[in-house]
């Protein structure tokens, strides 16, 4: 990833204070647009101008309407791939998804997901080598969130409140789909058969779900039995930290629910 001296950040700074937008900044010092967001946000948050300083309504402690169908999906991306962080001096903690470039349709649904449960708050892109990090500022992210704590996810117990279970419960096939794009991938194998006494190559498409929390395994799997996606668990070595889907049936409705990623 390219680096950029405090010249150039100034000057964007000075441009974007003035009025100028993202990409119109962004194409005259040649650029990203996410990066010169991203100094946007860093900022608006150091001079008390970042939405989330004035964080609109939340659904928890204000009772504002929360798109539970788009949450159950950003639900599942942050237990596989996302975290809460708050950087020194950041009055304002953020929710960051880490997106593979391989997979733009991905980093779409994902920044949709966090405009539509966050809707007053600005979501932004962080180019990183080979990912971009998706990321919503907001005072209420531990509110959305209760599963945040210190240390990794696979080293702390990983439960789900009452209220989003009910959520869950209501939309599974998008927490399916959350969770199979952060840690999951559908993939081609093969075998042979015998085929009026000739040997013949099969080849036949599967999901797998990969995590170290046994927490979030179980929720995965829960989800799944509730569905009726059939499943089974691959231990690679000793560790059983893969869950399989590989019946044609239970395959069928994961292409219908969720396909492959894009």
């Amino acid at each position: 990833m390219n680096s950029y001296g405090t010249q150039v950040r100034q000057r964007a700074l000075t441009l974007l204070r003035d009025g100028m937008s993202n990409a119109d900044v962004a194409r005259g010092l040649k650029v990203p647009v996410g990066t010169i967001s991203y100094w946007k946000h860093l900022d608006r948050a150091k001079r008390g101008e970042c939405p989330g300083a004035h964080d609109p309504k939340c659904p928890r402690c204000d009772g504002r309407e929360l798109d539970e169908s788009a949450y159950s999906y950003l639900l599942g991306l942050y237990l596989g791939d996302g975290h809460i962080s708050q950087y020194a001096g950041h009055r304002v903690p953020n929710l960051m998804i880490t997106c593979a470039d391989s997979w733009p349709g991905l980093m779409n649904d994902c920044e949709q997901a966090m405009r539509a449960v966050f809707p007053g708050n600005s979501v932004c892109r962080v180019r990183k080598t080979g990912c971009h990090n998706v990321k919503v500022y907001s005072k209420h992210l531990h509110c959305l969130f209760p599963q945040h704590g210190p240390g990794k996810k696979h080293e702390r117990r990983i439960t789900l409140k009452p209220w989003q279970q009910r959520i869950v419960d209501a939309h599974p096939w998008e927490f399916i789909r959350g969770l199979i794009h952060s840690d999951g991938c559908r993939v081609i194998n093969w075998t042979t058969r015998l085929v009026a006494g000739e040997r013949k190559r099969y080849d036949y498409p599967r999901y797998f779900f990969a995590n170290k929390s046994d927490d979030i395994r179980k929720l995965f799997a829960d989800t799944l039995d509730k569905v009726g996606v059939e499943w089974t668990t691959l231990a690679r070595g000793s560790d059983p930290f893969n869950i399989s889907v590989a019946r044609k049936a239970s395959v069928a409705l994961l292409d219908l629910h969720v396909g492959p990623k894009h």
